[in-house]
Formats: structure tokens, C-alpha cells, sequence
């Protein structure tokens, strides 16, 4: 299963601005239609910096990164671009794509010396964010532009600084070690851009936080500017709760919500090309019209489509080495990495890249002529791998096109996952917030024993930066619990929910909404022991305050009251569970809207309710809506998708539509294997619920084949006594003695 994430209502920002929540997961046990759900209710991470109580930490989380860093002041001044905006003239040297040569057998054909004709940047298309983007600007306060790689949204920024903030200071910090020195001469400074392109290298809780956005913005006397880009795969693992990789990133997420954000995409606007076409003397611009309708204007001037056809074609073509050099570096960006990389992290992956192309079949070139094909400027624009010229990292690290990275985020396979060693290799060499992103890539894999180290790893960094008590470690301990309950360790995860409970009380006080929602991570907690009366009790304290501080429609209010639904439904009061699902429905779909996956995931847990209470027909409806909508809005290989087909299948097997549901249960097991891999626990998961349809129709092989698949798998990778492993033992058991096997069942069982 993976972790959803919620939204979460922005705060204000002030200096005493709190918000912190962790991932709540809670199993839910069908065993009437032979259906054990994993941890289906989760919650978002949220952490902001605490005005008065935090602040002291904060400070001294800017010590130690100045600490660990450079003499803050000469590193400022020599990895950033500090200037008055003016004085920029070259849009590459902050970040823009510079362009490939004019093609030249090209229709269109300018003078030689026409403006920018001989530029390394072609002359600029006003996109139709322009006037809007020029105007946010000159009103200060937080702007970012979203988009995919190469849509043009570091120009678009750049431009618009141009025309509006022309004589304010630019500080564009070159990396996050000198972030908290840009911001302090930043907040010096009345008139000033801070210019943060790529906005994810720059988050964190040593990052950018609503602390010093605050500080930057907030007040009167001034006109300060942050000017942010981001590519739309980074923005959604912060922001989209239908996002696999989007369950942690606490502060981050909460920093983005306070920007006015632009969107920008790649293919142009008819507007936008009538605009190119008075710009067509430039014959890299009349080659860009001529290929309008395939690709975006920045998209086919960086090369982008061309460099990932080179990097395809190495494999093949000479260079495999090459390839699998690149292959780990985009690998290790989508596995949460946003510095830049060292050489050697590479070096020590690429190894598993070409084994998995070939391995010793391939004609392999030596490991420096690969670097240096990597490493080479293409097409006048950029290289598929290029130097580092950020100062956090080690010498001679580089970073990777991220053209490169957006078309493997969009094009994902099951064999284009990020491989368990590329993610535990790039927990050893982050920093705290992406050993968190790291963390939750794993938990969404399944990968548990690794996503718990990463949260550790992040737990510890976080102490020694900020505190044992504060809110982004007590997040890591957190998430420390959902694993804990992944693992089936429900003992452990109850006492580490109670915990930090009472940690989070003590220091933001019992009606907080972080102790609140830490009540709530508890009742989940004891949901998963099984203790579902308890459960409820803590549910229900919770909802006795929760609503009145964040209002009764708030998204963790209305998590909260799925849960008290589901323990209803454990403890067989199955009216009161379906009338709570009912009303829970009803609100999300008015707040979240109907196609929301967070609503469509309420309607298959009403519809499980109504199998209980033997409304088939309905439960069925519920299912079939819920599935369909996911489908839609998720795809149809996503696993939410997934876990609604598979409790439609347990329902159609309830109506005695066995064939049915075999059909469904395989489809979905198919789609869970292909995606996640043969030994994900949900594909174990549903091959034992396949194991019990298959004894009902009386076909004991194929039966016990599936028993076995689930409790091989699940003993070696959740362990023996596992709750779920002994429901396979005892499911494999049943199906023996069906075939008359009694001693074997007896050793089974």
C-alpha cells in the first residue's frame, strides 16, 4: 500500500506559526469476505517553524550549516550572483537554457546581425503569464512558477524581474549551505530579489521555511521578492495527496503553499505563437514554429528531445557505460537526491545499471572516456551530465539534465523504478529532508526495513540540528510509527504514538492541533493491535476538540472520522460505521469534490461497510464507483486502484459471483506484480486473498499454490509472526486439510 497524503489548510504566515502532523496508516480487517486491508488512512507531514518556543533552534540550525560549510560571508559571496538586476544581462548565468544552433537547412532565414541572432539565449516569446507574472512582482511577496523541464520558466522569471524589479539586488544563492546567509542579507536589504530557481534544492528545515519567508515578506517598509521555479514532478511530491512519492516533505510543503503560484507549460498558446512569429527572424525560433506541434518552444531550443535520444541510444551505440553513469544520476534525483552528485555515488551504482542492460554482453568503454561523453556540451546547449558549479557537495560532483529526469518520471515502467540499492546508497550521502523523501519512495515500494532506516537517518540529523523536541523530529518519529505498524510491530508502534503524544502536549499544548492529530496517530496505532475499543475512544477524544480548532470540514477532521468508522465496523456496529462513512462521503466530496481520491477512498471503505450488513447490491455500486473514479483520476495500474478492485472482487465473490471474482482478483494481482515486483506485501496480500476465492471454488492446487506464494513471501519479508504471515499459515493450513494433507496442516498451522 502506499502512504496518502492529505491536504492541509496553509497557515498564516506569522512568527508563531505551527503545523505538524505525521503519517497515520490503519489496517482494516474484512475477514467476513477474506480481505485484510493494509494501512489505508494516512495523513500528511506538516512542520513549521515555532516564533518564540522553536526560534532559538532554528538559530542554531543556521550556526551548525554555517558550521559545516564555508566562512558564510566569503561562501555567499562566492557562490551566489549578487548584483542589481539590471546589470544581468546573460538570462544563462541564472539558470536558462541556453539554445541550440539554428538549423541549417531551417525555412526561415534572418540577417546576420540581427538583434540576438549570435546569442547563446534566442530573443524572448512573452508567455501569457507575462503581464500577470510583471505584476505580482511589482507588488512583492512570493511567486513560483510550476512546469515541466524546459517549459521556460526560468526565463519567464527572468524576464519579468527584468521589466519590473529592474534596480532591485539580485541574491541568487548558489546551493542551500549558503541559504541562510542570502536570506540575512536579503532581510537587510529594502529593495531585493531572491532568486531561487529550482526551488527543491532549497527546502528543508535547513531551507527555505515559513520562518524566513515570513521575514522576508512580512512587514511594511520594504519591497522584497522571492522568485521560485519548480518543476511539476518536484511540486507534486509536496502537494498532489494522490502522488505515490507525496507522503512526507512537512515544511516544504506548507513553504510552497504560502507562494502565488504560475503554471506554465510547454506547448505554446495560439497567442503565444503569433508572438513567436514576430520573432521568427531568428532562425532558432523559425525552427521551433516548424516543430510547434511536437514539441514546446524552450523544450526543442534546449535540445531536450535530442539529449534524451542520445542517452537512450548509448546503450547501443558505443557508450554504454555512459548511459548507466547517467541512468544512476537520474535515479538519483528521483530517489529525493536535489544536490549535487558525487562522482563517486555514481561510479559505485552504474555497475548495477549495465547488469541490468546486458552485463557482460555489452562492449563496455573505459570509465573516463564515458565521463567525458557524458560530460559533453550537445548541440551548442548543454550536456546530459554537466559539472556542478553549486558548492553543496564534494569536488567534481555533478548534476544531471533534468529534461532527462522529467521524461523517466513520465514514462514509468515497472522496470523504471528506482532500485533498492540507488536509494540505500543515496540515504548514506543526504541530508535530512531527503533522507524523508528517500524514506517515503520506500515505504511506497514496500521496501519497509529500508523506508525505516531513512526516517531514522532523518530523526537523528534533525536532533543533532534542531532538537530532540522539535516538530520535524517528532514527524520522523512518526513516521517511525507507521512503519512499526507496517512491519507488524503494533506493540512498538503504540508505544512510540503515546510517546510522541505526549511530547507534542507538553511543549504546543493538548488542544494543538499537532497534539490533536497525535491522538488521532495513536487511535491508529491501537487500531492496528486490534484494540479497536480503545481505538475508538481516543478517536472520538480527539473529535471532541479537533473540529472546533480546525473546523469541521477540515481534511484531518474528516480522516479522524474515517477511523472511528472503520473501528465501528471491526466492533460489528456496522449501522454506525455506514452512517459515519455516509456523512464523511457527503463532506468530502463538497470539500475535496467527488473525483478527489481521498473521497472516492471513503466510498470503498462505505462500500466494505455494506457488505457487512448484506447490501450487496449497493456495496457492489459503492465499489464500482470508487473503482472507475480512481482509475480515471489515478490510472488504472495505481495501487489505490488497485486495492478497490480487489474489494470489489471479495464482493462479487460475497454475491457468490466466484468466476467473476477470480477474474478481477487476477487482473489486479497482475497489475500489483507488475508494477511493485513478486514479493511487494500487497502482491503477497493478494495472493492470499486469491488463495481463500480459489478454496471456496473448490480448486485445493491452485489453491495451495497461492497459499504458499503468500506465506514464503511474507515470512521472509515481514517475518513469522506477523499477523499477516499467520494468516497465511492458517489459510495454507485450510486448504491441506481440504486435500486430506492433515499432518502437513498440523505442522502448517
Amino acid at each position: 500500500m502506499t502512504l496518502w497524503s492529505r491536504a492541509w489548510t496553509a497557515p498564516r504566515l506569522v512568527a508563531a506559526a505551527v503545523a505538524a502532523a505525521v503519517a497515520v496508516a490503519v489496517p482494516a480487517v474484512l475477514a467476513a469476505v477474506g480481505v485484510r486491508l493494509w494501512w489505508l488512512l494516512g495523513s500528511g507531514v506538516v512542520v513549521a517553524a515555532v516564533g518564540g518556543v522553536f526560534a532559538p533552534a532554528f538559530a542554531d540550525s543556521y550556526r551548525r550549516a554555517r558550521e559545516r560549510g564555508e566562512e558564510s560571508g566569503l561562501a555567499l559571496a562566492r557562490d551566489s550572483v549578487l548584483r542589481k538586476v539590471r546589470e544581468i544581462t546573460n538570462p544563462a548565468e541564472l539558470g536558462v537554457h541556453t539554445a541550440r544552433h539554428a538549423d541549417p537547412q531551417g525555412a526561415a532565414a534572418g540577417p546576420a546581425d540581427a538583434p540576438g541572432g549570435s546569442d547563446r539565449v534566442p530573443p524572448y516569446v512573452p508567455r501569457d503569464i507575462h503581464d500577470r507574472l510583471v505584476e505580482l512582482l511589482a507588488a512583492s511577496g512570493f511567486v513560483l512558477l510550476v512546469g515541466e523541464s524546459t517549459a521556460g520558466k526560468t526565463r519567464a522569471a527572468y524576464e519579468a524581474m527584468r521589466a519590473a524589479l529592474a534596480d532591485h539586488t539580485l541574491i541568487a544563492p548558489g546551493g542551500r549551505s549558503v541559504l541562510p546567509d542570502a536570506i540575512e542579507r536579503a532581510a537587510q536589504l529594502p529593495r531585493c530579489v531572491l532568486w531561487l530557481d529550482n526551488a527543491e534544492r532549497f527546502l528543508g528545515s535547513d531551507g527555505l521555511t515559513l520562518t524566513n519567508v515570513a521575514r522576508l515578506i512580512g512587514g511594511e517598509g520594504h519591497h522584497r521578492v522571492v522568485l521560485a521555479t519548480i518543476r511539476s514532478a518536484e511540486m507534486a511530491r509536496y502537494t498532489d495527496s494522490a502522488h505515490p512519492e507525496a507522503a512526507d516533505a512537512a515544511e516544504a510543503r506548507q513553504v510552497l503553499e504560502q507562494a502565488t503560484q504560475l503554471r506554465l507549460r510547454r506547448p505554446l498558446t495560439s497567442a503565444e505563437r503569433e508572438r513567436a512569429q514576430t520573432r521568427a527572424w531568428d532562425q532558432r525560433i523559425a525552427d521551433a514554429l516548424d516543430h510547434a506541434d511536437e514539441y514546446g518552444l524552450a523544450e526543442y531550443l534546449a535540445a531536450g528531445p535530442e539529449l534524451l535520444n542520445d542517452w537512450e541510444n548509448a546503450w547501443e551505440a558505443g557508450h554504454p557505460r555512459a548511459a548507466a553513469l547517467i541512468a544512476a544520476a537520474v535515479d538519483c534525483r528521483r530517489a529525493g537526491l536535489t544536490r549535487p552528485l558525487p562522482r563517486t555515488l555514481l561510479e559505485s551504482l552504474h555497475e548495477g545499471y549495465l547488469a541490468r542492460h546486458g552485463g557482460e554482453g555489452l562492449e563496455l568503454e573505459p570509465l573516463e572516456e564515458a565521463w567525458a561523453w557524458a560530460t559533453r556540451p550537445r548541440r551548442a546547449t548543454t550536456a546530459l551530465i554537466r559539472p556542478s558549479t553549486i558548492p553543496d557537495g564534494e569536488p567534481r560532483a555533478v548534476e544531471v539534465f533534468d529534461y532527462l529526469v522529467d521524461a523517466t518520471q513520465q514514462d514509468m515502467t515497472p522496470d523504471s523504478r528506482v532500485p533498492e540499492q540507488t536509494l540505500a546508497s543515496a540515504l548514506t550521502v543526504g541530508d535530512a529532508t531527503e533522507a524523508g523523501q528517500i524514506g517515503t519512495i520506500a515505504y511506497g515500494y514496500g521496501l519497509y526495513e529500508l523506508a525505516t532506516q531513512s526516517f531514522e537517518r532523518a530523526r537523528e540529523m534533525h536532533i543533532a540540528d534542531l532538537g530532540p523536541e522539535h516538530p520535524e523530529t517528532l514527524t520522523d518519529r512518526s513516521n517511525r510509527v507507521v512503519m512499526l505498524g507496517e512491519l507488524g510491530r503494533f506493540e512498538e508502534a503504540e508505544a512510540e504514538a503515546r510517546a510522541v503524544l505526549e511530547l507534542r502536549t507538553r511543549t504546543l499544548g493538548p488542544e494543538h492541533p499537532d497534539s490533536l492529530h497525535s491522538r488521532a496517530i495513536l487511535a491508529g496505532a491501537l487500531y492496528g493491535r486490534g484494540d479497536y475499543a480503545q481505538a475508538e475512544a481516543e478517536a472520538r477524544a480527539t473529535l471532541e476538540t479537533l473540529p472546533r480548532v480546525l473546523g469541521p470540514d477540515d481534511v484531518r477532521v474528516l480522516t479522524t472520522r474515517s477511523l472511528l468508522a472503520a473501528t465501528l465496523r471491526e466492533q460489528g456496529r456496522f449501522e454506525e460505521s455506514q452512517a459515519t462513512y455516509t456523512d464523511v462521503l457527503q463532506a468530502r466530496t463538497r470539500v475535496q469534490g467527488a473525483d478527489h481520491p481521498d473521497t472516492l477512498g471513503s466510498r470503498y471503505g462505505l462500500g466494505a461497510t455494506l457488505q457487512f450488513l448484506g447490501r450487496y447490491e449497493e456495496a457492489e455500486a459503492e465499489l464500482r464507483v470508487a473503482l472507475e473514479g480512481l482509475a480515471r483520476a489515478l490510472g488504472p495500474d495505481h495501487l489505490r486502484t488497485t486495492v478497490a478492485r480487489n474489494l470489489l472482487a471479495s464482493e462479487l465473490g460475497g454475491l457468490g459471483r466466484l468466476q467473476e471474482a477470480q477474474t478481477e482478483m487476477r487482473a489486479a494481482l497482475d497489475v500489483q506484480t507488475r508494477l511493485m515486483g513478486p514479493e511487494h506485501p500487497s502482491v503477497l496480500h493478494s495472493h492470499n486473498n486469491l488463495a481463500v476465492l480459489l478454496r471456496r471454488l473448490e480448486r485445493y492446487e491452485e489453491a495451495e499454490a497461492e497459499a504458499r506464494t503468500a506465506l514464503e513471501g511474507r515470512t521472509r519479508i515481514l517475518g513469522p509472526d506477523h499477523p499477516e504471515t499467520a494468516s497465511s499459515r492458517e489459510i495454507l493450513a485450510s486448504v491441506l486439510r481440504h486435500q486430506g494433507c492433515h499432518d502437513e496442516a498440523d505442522h502448517v498451522g
